[in-house]
């Protein structure tokens, strides 16, 4: 969780006021490993959030989907050696694009259906 720039300088500014951080722990309902980092910031004058760095998708969705419409019956190793990636990454791409790909048709089930009761 992600504090705002503003609750961390209140929160050091109560600090140097009460002088007691189990005080500001509980005003601010922070722990005390939160508010030590807060002071350490401070002293290295960088107390704003640090910014996440998201790294770039190494599939294009584009590409991605291109390719399964191309090839609907590719399984994801198929799929990742294509695009030179892990199944991994191609499974977490088909997933944030909603894509399924489910290879098990609702006639194979009537079919294994048919056989248990002829047998």
């Amino acid at each position: 969780m992600t504090y705002s720039l503003d609750l961390r300088e209140r929160a050091l500014k109560y600090l140097d006021k009460v002088g007691n951080r189990k005080l500001v722990v509980e005003a601010f309902a922070i722990t005390l490993r939160t508010l030590e980092r807060w002071i350490r910031r401070k002293r290295e004058n960088c107390l704003a959030p640090k910014q996440r760095k998201s790294s770039p998708s190494k599939i294009d969705d584009q590409k991605l989907r291109l390719f399964i419409q191309e090839h609907p019956d590719a399984y994801l190793r198929e799929i990742a050696k294509s695009f030179g990636t892990t199944l991994q990454a191609v499974f977490y791409a088909c997933k944030r694009l909603k894509i399924s790909l489910k290879k098990r048709s609702h006639t194979t089930k009537r079919e294994m259906r048919k056989k248990e009761r002829s047998s």
